[in-house]
């Protein structure tokens, strides 16, 4: 499916299977999210993106969560074409900061991030 309603058909299933990886922090599961040659940006133009599924792995791994220290909700705020925006609350335990989060998501004909770029901003 590349057709104008992918995004919408890919997003929810999609973010069921990112909120599995951030829990188990599963190579497998993190990888299984992402297409081959991925790219992972923790903020937009990110010089130090993190490409391809081993690299998303090894930057996702050493920036890992755990998961009894979050929880997240997420709305879809739009789709066109291929890319679905998503804005997510991360609520953080104990002193940490909880953050405001806008994802855009590109996905590829199967269901897989081809592309994923998120702006995370601390709540006051």
């Amino acid at each position: 499916m590349t057709g104008p309603a992918a995004a919408a058909a890919f997003i929810a299933p999609w973010m069921d299977r990112y909120q599995a990886a951030w829990a188990s922090n599963s190579a497998e599961d993190i990888r299984a999210l992402f297409t081959e040659d991925a790219r992972y940006e923790t903020r937009p133009h990110d010089p130090d993106a993190w490409t391809g599924q081993d690299g998303i792995v090894e930057g996702w791994l050493a920036a890992r969560d755990e998961p009894q220290d979050w929880t997240f909700s997420w709305e879809l705020l739009g789709v066109d074409g291929s890319t679905a925006f998503v804005q997510g609350v991360t609520l953080y335990a104990g002193e940490q900061p909880s953050y405001d989060n806008l994802w855009v998501v590109r996905f590829d004909g199967s269901g897989r991030a081809a592309a994923f770029t998120e702006w995370f901003m601390a709540r006051p």
